[in-house]
């Protein structure tokens, strides 16, 4: 046994037999010991002060079969001893969970924005446009990181309004194009004419029919989440330990490059990553061709 970087040993007696505490006369006087070895023999006394009597191969092979634990790991384990397997589905729930409450951050704050620019125009639309360049202009991942230091806190809640306050922006353009079309309806005119207010006709005429390329670019945004959240976590500004994230992961196995075959602790977090954005990505190519047709490939 090693303990504090000394080897200690023990008697494997005591660690496989449960063997009466307190002094006893029955196999030594005076003796601090509650068992004698003979031989092949061991006799030692049980919680009932009652001798019993053993030999060193079956108390070999009690002791292999009752304290020794063997355990067998798909992908191996990690420097810390930790299942690769396990760390990488659970993962997969922490990037899933960042995609989807960036997004909805991303389409409530976009949606908003891009509504009110798009549809009243004027001042409004020229500061909304002035702010959507100004957050254009900053790389997604300093903006991200920026927000980290504001709040002042790292951590997975923190890495959710961090993402989704940085993809409002596609959002908000999309958005915005959309109505600059769809306010000069007929539709539109007919229920300014009847007295329906600015807000019900955005959000209950206009907004429902741009649902599609809405659900396109919030897929587009999902895979981006994913990435921006790996990199965060890559540089210890996103989720933190224990809790693991494949970028945390990435992380962890590119600092145990020079160890001996731990390539695998930087590949797999990485694949992982590669398959699901691409899957992701697929998935909006595939949507973007469902609500339009005339974008569809033609093999």
């Amino acid at each position: 046994m090693e303990k504090e970087g000394k080897i200690q040993s023990v008697d494997i007696v005591s660690v496989t037999k449960s063997l009466f505490v307190g002094s006893s006369p029955k196999l030594k006087p005076d003796s601090v010991y509650n068992y004698t070895v003979k031989g092949d023999v061991i006799t030692y006394l049980d919680l009932n002060e009652k001798p019993v009597q053993i030999t060193k191969e079956e108390l070999l092979r009690d002791f292999l079969d009752n304290n020794i634990e063997k355990r067998e790991y798909l992908l191996g384990t990690d420097k810390a001893g930790r299942d690769i397997l396990s760390r990488l589905l659970f993962g997969t729930r922490i990037s899933l969970s960042i995609g989807f409450i960036s997004v909805l951050i991303s389409i409530l704050v976009g949606v908003t924005l891009g509504a009110l620019s798009g549809f009243f125009g004027g001042t409004t639309d020229k500061l909304i446009m002035w702010l959507m360049t100004v957050v254009w202009s900053i790389p997604s991942i300093m903006l991200v990181i920026a927000i980290s230091l504001a709040l002042q806190s790292r951590g997975v809640w923190v890495a959710f309004v961090a993402v989704g306050l940085t993809m409002w922006v596609e959002v908000a353009r999309v958005v915005r194009g959309q109505i600059l079309s769809l306010k000069e309806k007929l539709y539109v005119e007919a229920a300014k004419a009847l007295g329906v207010g600015d807000l019900r006709i955005i959000f209950v005429h206009i907004l429902p029919n741009i649902v599609g390329p809405l659900i396109v670019i919030a897929t587009a945004n999902f895979a981006s989440a994913i990435l921006i959240e790996a990199g965060l976590s890559f540089l210890g500004l996103g989720v933190q330990p224990p809790m693991p994230s494949w970028g945390m992961m990435v992380n962890e196995g590119y600092g145990s490059m020079l160890a001996k075959d731990s390539g695998y602790l930087v590949v797999l977090p990485s694949l992982c990553i590669c398959i699901l954005v691409l899957a992701f990505n697929m998935f909006g190519n595939g949507l973007r061709d469902a609500y339009d047709p005339q974008s569809s490939v033609k093999w």
